[in-house]
């Protein structure tokens, strides 16, 4: 029988461009979860999952994402994006199979100026740059065979983001600002399904490969603002709207953001040959997409 990938956090843009990805992989199968068919906060349910599926990898997509609002949800977060990290890696452990669960530049302070490398040490600003942290440390000390790729920036077609949120501010407004002082590199959910897949299909298709048991980094080429990144989306889209640069001082938010979270990606790269394209020709590809679905 074929090896099983599991997936949770179906609905959300990295687990909808998995199993978009999922065709161009026969050789295995695949159960995609949302929060309905499996609420990775709940151990029981965690425990009859494996029990029942035994999966020979589960690809974590499932996460509390809601940056300023963890700040008050502090309890919801904690047991998503940490206590749940550590009990499906766990599982992962007792089964034999491979962990993949995924975190963020937001780990780091943002007080740095070079691309912060997968071994420098932690210091998050805000509560869920903490969560995420501790869900990384969990992973790898409960399951050998777990790997967290840390990401930032992520957009796709699908779900509420960047990309999706500018274009519809672009169509309403005249002018918007859009702050250009916190530096970073946006990652298109489709290229990271991409890496995943690979990764994953790597350490299935050896017997006995054992996964390094390591943290990688992952995004699309570039430094940039988000400044910078809502302008290229203008340009891309071809829409009128203004943009404005604006101190982050000028748009204030619950949650600090790390002023520099560029990510060093060279390891992703030599353990697994992961190419990285350009953010330029990812964004004006995802922004076609758009274009198509909406059919403008």
């Amino acid at each position: 029988m074929n090896p099983l990938i599991a997936v949770s956090g179906r609905n959300g843009q990295l687990g909808w461009e998995i199993e978009r990805l999922s065709v161009s992989y026969p050789q295995y199968r695949f159960v995609f979860c949302d929060r309905e068919a499996l609420d990775i906060t709940d151990d029981e349910q965690i425990e009859t999952f494996f029990e029942t599926h035994q999966p020979a990898a589960f690809i974590n997509c499932a996460a509390y994402t809601a940056v300023d609002k963890a700040e008050t949800e502090q309890v919801t977060a904690y047991r998503a994006n940490a206590v749940a990290v550590g009990a499906l890696a766990s599982q992962c452990q007792r089964y034999g199979a491979a962990f993949i669960s995924f975190s963020t530049d937001y780990v780091f302070s943002g007080e740095g100026s070079e691309p912060y490398r997968e071994d420098e040490e932690t210091a998050p600003v805000n509560y869920y740059g903490f969560t995420k942290a501790l869900g990384e440390q969990l992973a790898l000390k409960s399951c050998d065979r777990a790997l967290i790729i840390r990401t930032s920036w992520v957009y796709s077609a699908h779900g509420h983001n960047f990309v999706n949120t500018m274009l519809r501010l672009m169509k309403e407004r005249q002018e918007i600002g859009v702050v250009n002082d916190q530096l970073g590199s946006p990652t298109y959910a489709r290229d990271l399904a991409e890496a995943v897949m690979e990764i994953v299909a790597r350490l299935l298709s050896s017997p006995g490969y054992m996964a390094p048991n390591r943290i990688y980094h992952f995004s699309n080429e570039g430094t940039i603002s988000w400044f910078d990144f809502a302008v290229q989306i203008k340009t891309i889209a071809g829409l009128a709207c203004e943009v404005k640069p604006i101190p982050s001082s000028a748009y204030p938010t619950p949650a600090k953001r790390p002023a520099y979270s560029v990510l060093k990606k060279e390891r992703i790269t030599a353990d697994f040959g992961i190419r990285l394209k350009d953010w330029k020709t990812r964004l004006a590809e995802c922004i076609n997409e758009i274009k198509q679905k909406s059919g403008s």
